[in-house]
């Protein structure tokens, strides 16, 4: 089914006119346990205003952001790159808020949108690539599947959206 689905980059501007589409795939992770630095209940509203924060950095050009589409053209899923590092890392990026809603998982979305922030870190002249994700979720083995190489665990790092304390996973990739 994957191929029914398009993964692309987006700028502010685009971005800026989908960002209840995006809070539409927050909030549904959210509410599906994701632990992606929200808690339970998640107000639309923040979620609205977390994705202006990003359209924000988009336009300042720190970050890199990537959509995926149903065949409808109904975005499904995203990705993030934060480019912008210290002085002493211009190789490096960080890969954050990997987002799939829960109508359309377990058909390739979160590989493809893998690949491609590979492909948009190498156009941006990255080498270095490092994430975090909960230990022993879905993430940790995707990111395996698709070539990462893990670091290391620390338990209770964060919290899962009901409150519960969770492990946090390290991954990195040399590109």
């Amino acid at each position: 089914m994957s191929e029914e689905m398009t993964v692309r980059r987006i700028g502010a501007n685009e971005a800026a006119g989908c960002i209840e589409a995006l809070a539409d795939v927050l909030v549904d992770c959210v509410e599906g346990g994701a632990s992606v630095s929200f808690m339970l209940p998640l107000p639309r509203e923040k979620a609205l205003a977390f994705w202006r924060g990003v359209v924000d950095s988009l336009a300042r050009n720190e970050r890199v952001l990537l959509v995926a589409e149903d065949r409808e053209g109904q975005i499904v899923g995203t990705v993030q790159m934060i480019v912008s590092q210290p002085d002493n890392q211009p190789h490096r990026a960080d890969i954050t808020k990997m987002l799939v809603h829960r109508k359309a998982r377990r058909r390739g979305i979160g590989q493809r949108l893998m690949e491609a922030i590979d492909d948009a870190a190498r156009e941006e002249g990255k080498s270095v690539l490092v994430l975090d994700t909960v230990t022993g979720g879905d993430g940790e083995r995707l990111y395996e599947r698709v070539g990462w190489q893990r670091v290391g665990d620390v338990p209770k790092f964060a919290l899962m959206p009901n409150g519960e304390f969770c492990g946090t996973t390290f991954f990195y990739k040399h590109l």
